[in-house]
């Protein structure tokens, strides 16, 4: 078992998804149910993936923590096309940006981890 409320990672996705909330609110109101929603559903899948796994065996946590770096990836090209869109610009997002290579950091040394753990 885990407690994924004490990694630092979880913490910080959770941050990261709060943050992408209020950024996609200035985004225009017809991307409601496309960008906007794609970019916070990946935004949310990660810290929910983290936590879904987090009581499960260390090879089932390796799992869901590849589908939070799979979904934190995904978050990522769509801030891309965000700014090939002009919804925002590289200036607004350079937290974000920096802020989601270090998660992916985190989130590939905890899969090597608890990889090398259950295997």
């Amino acid at each position: 078992m885990h407690n994924y409320k004490e990694l630092f990672v979880w913490k910080r996705a959770i941050k990261l998804c709060a943050y992408i909330y209020k950024l996609t609110a200035d985004f225009p109101n017809e991307e409601r149910f496309g960008l906007i929603s794609q970019m916070r559903r990946a935004s949310v899948s990660v810290p929910s993936n983290i936590a879904g796994g987090g009581r499960r065996t260390d090879k089932e946590f390796v799992h869901f923590l590849g589908i939070a770096h799979g979904s934190i990836c995904e978050l990522e090209t769509q801030l891309y096309v965000s700014i090939e869109l002009e919804f925002t610009d590289l200036e607004k997002i350079d937290f974000v940006t920096n802020e989601i290579t270090e998660i992916q950091k985190m989130l590939y040394a905890l899969i090597l981890k608890f990889d090398a753990k259950s295997s």
